[in-house]
């Protein structure tokens, strides 16, 4: 979802481990990403999204586990949780670090960059068959939760359009009486429809896909 950024992805110098620096002040990380806007709405208004915080080193060598994150607060030190597979992590800011001098710390050799950004997943409730509405919802939910993280830029935030349906192998997935069919990366992207969403019919996939990411196309 890195094309949803509210801001320009940023591009972060990642310090030297052997003499640790600072990445970036951590209050910075968490509101240029609007982090801290997204958890201060209503559980209600954002229960259909699941944000995650992502950092991806340019250089395609380094492995999300050589990305060693770590919140230096005072005294305290606190490591980051730890990257996924996909490189991300789950950031809910901390309101005691939302000061100016608390760092984050890397792990990365001096002069590598990072791009950072988030991707929005929603849920999906257990089995192969689920209801259209709660699921396709999310497009709506995440766009009014992008205004009101955008505030008064909200007219030049983006938008998103689209759940991208990911499955490990060629797969289908029956919306109503309708058939979708992965396509060579395995996915299926699907708009909502308004008739669907007050219709609510069930989608039924051959198999589980692995995630529903929420896109811009």
């Amino acid at each position: 979802m890195k094309k949803l950024a509210l801001t320009p992805l940023l591009l972060l110098s990642l310090a030297a481990h052997a003499d640790e620096r600072e990445w970036v002040p951590y209050k910075k990380l968490v509101e240029d990403l609007r982090l801290d806007k997204f958890y201060a709405l209503p559980a209600a208004e954002r229960d259909k999204v699941n944000l995650y915080l992502t950092v991806k080193p340019k250089n395609k060598n380094y492995k999300p586990s050589d990305v060693v994150l770590t919140v230096v607060h005072g005294s305290e030190r606190q490591p980051l949780p730890a990257l996924s597979p996909d490189f991300r992590m789950t950031l809910v800011p901390n309101p005691k670090w939302m000061t100016d001098d608390t760092k984050v710390m890397t792990s990365l050799p001096k002069e590598e960059k990072s791009q950072v950004g988030y991707d929005a997943i929603t849920p999906l409730p257990d089995g192969l068959q689920w209801n259209y509405a709660p699921v396709m919802s999310s497009v709506g939910q995440m766009n009014q939760a992008i205004k009101k993280m955008a505030g008064a830029l909200s007219m030049f935030a983006p938008s998103v359009k689209v759940v991208v349906f990911k499955f490990n192998h060629p797969a289908q997935l029956k919306v109503g009486s309708t058939v979708y069919s992965t396509d060579t990366k395995n996915q299926i992207k699907l708009k909502p429809e308004s008739a669907l969403l007050k219709e609510n019919p069930l989608m039924v996939a051959s198999e589980r896909p692995f995630e529903a990411e929420l896109d811009s196309e």
